[in-house]
C-alpha cells in the first residue's frame, strides 16, 4: 500500500518525468551547418546523432563554409548552428552580431590545440636548418619551385570561399611576396589543398603553403609550423584589414591567435531549451582524439556522419561527460 510518503515522491518523480520531456519536446526543428573540412564535417554529424536520439529534436544538416556560413546566420537566422567557426575572419561582423543578441557563442572552446599558420615539411627543415621563419623562407623562393613556372617560388594558400584566404592573400602581399619572386597558389579546394601537401611530402619534395591544427595530415606528416619572424600586428589592423577582401594597405604580422566558436542563433537558444545550450557548451572535442578521428577519415574515405558513429563507439568516454547518464544511454542505444 502506498503511504502519503510514497505518493508524495511519486508525483515529484511524475512531474520531473513531464518536465524533462516537455524540454526535449520544446527542441525542435535544428538546421546545422557542416562546413566543409573533415572536423567541422565530423562535429556537425556527432551534433545530429546526440541531438536527435538524445533530446529528441529533428535535425537537418546542410552545407557550410566559414563566410557563407555565417553571412546566412547573421542575415537569414539559419542554420541554427555552426559547430565549428573559425571566427578570425568574421570576428568584427560577428562581435556586432552578438552585442546585438542575434547570435551567440554556445561554446568559445569546442576544440583544444588549435593553431592556423604557415608550414613546411619536416624533410625541408632538416635539410635546411636555416629556415626558422617565413621571413628565411621568403628569401628562398627557388627551394619551392612553381610546377608551372619553375622560376618563381610557390606558396599554397586557401580555397576560394574559405575565412582564410583574403588573410593569405593580404599577407602575401604585406610580404612583397610577388616581387620577391613568388606565386599565390591556389588549390581549388581542400581535397586539392590536402592533395598538394601529401605529394610533396610523400614524394620527397619541398612545399610551403596554408594549413591548420588540429588536423590528420599535420600529424600524419609531422609538418613544421613557421614563427613568421615579425610581432602580430594588432587586433586593429588584423580584424580591420588583413581579414578582408579588400585591405590597401596590408601590414606584416605573425597569425593571429586562433578562435574557434560553436556559434548558434537567438533562435536556437530561446526556442530549444536549456538542455540543448548546455550539451553544445559541455561539448570539447581534445585535439589528440580529433586528430585520431581525422586519420581515421582519410585512411578510410570516411564520410562525416560514418566518423560520428565511430567516434561515438570508440570514444565514449570523451563524449558521455558532455550529456546525462539519461541522454548517454538512449545515444548509446541508438547506434548498436
Amino acid at each position: 500500500m502506498l503511504n502519503k510518503k510514497h505518493i508524495k515522491a511519486a508525483g515529484l518523480a511524475i512531474t520531473f518525468l513531464l518536465s524533462s520531456n516537455a524540454a526535449i519536446a520544446k527542441c525542435g526543428d535544428i538546421q546545422i551547418a557542416e562546413m566543409n573540412w573533415a572536423s567541422a564535417e565530423l562535429m556537425a554529424n556527432v551534433d545530429k546523432i546526440i541531438l536527435e536520439e538524445g533530446y529528441g529534436c529533428n535535425v537537418t544538416v546542410v552545407p557550410g563554409a566559414t563566410t557563407t556560413t555565417f553571412a546566412s546566420m547573421n542575415t537569414k537566422g539559419q542554420p541554427d548552428v555552426a559547430p565549428e567557426l573559425w571566427i578570425n575572419s568574421v570576428r568584427e561582423p560577428l562581435g556586432k552580431a552578438m552585442d546585438a543578441g542575434t547570435l551567440h557563442s554556445a561554446n568559445a572552446n569546442p576544440i583544444t590545440d588549435l593553431g592556423e599558420g604557415w608550414w613546411i615539411p619536416p624533410h625541408t627543415a632538416k635539410a635546411h636548418p636555416e629556415l626558422k621563419t617565413v621571413l628565411d623562407v621568403i628569401k628562398r623562393p627557388d627551394l619551392f619551385p612553381d610546377k608551372e613556372d619553375p622560376s618563381k617560388g610557390a606558396f599554397v594558400t586557401c580555397p576560394a570561399g574559405w575565412g582564410c584566404q583574403p588573410t593569405n592573400a593580404n599577407l602575401f602581399k604585406a610580404f612583397n611576396m610577388e616581387s620577391k619572386g613568388w606565386k599565390l597558389i591556389n588549390p581549388g579546394s581542400g581535397a586539392g589543398l590536402d592533395g598538394s601537401m601529401s605529394k610533396a611530402v610523400e614524394r620527397g619534395q619541398n612545399w610551403f603553403g596554408y594549413y591548420w591544427s588540429p588536423t590528420a595530415l599535420i600529424g600524419k606528416h609531422n609538418m613544421t609550423k613557421l614563427d613568421f619572424g615579425v610581432p602580430f600586428v594588432g587586433s586593429e589592423h588584423w580584424d580591420g584589414c588583413l581579414v578582408k577582401e579588400e585591405c590597401a594597405n596590408p601590414q606584416p604580422s605573425s597569425w593571429t591567435q586562433s578562435e574557434v566558436h560553436t556559434v548558434i542563433t537567438d533562435k536556437l537558444k530561446k526556442n530549444s531549451g536549456a538542455e540543448v545550450s548546455n550539451y553544445l557548451k559541455n561539448r570539447i572535442y581534445p585535439g589528440a582524439d580529433m586528430n585520431e578521428m581525422l586519420v581515421y577519415m582519410g585512411d578510410n574515405q570516411a564520410s562525416g556522419a560514418d566518423a560520428a558513429i565511430e567516434f561515438l563507439l570508440t570514444k565514449p568516454d570523451v563524449w558521455k561527460s558532455w550529456v546525462s547518464n539519461d541522454v548517454a544511454a538512449k545515444v548509446k542505444a541508438a547506434i548498436k
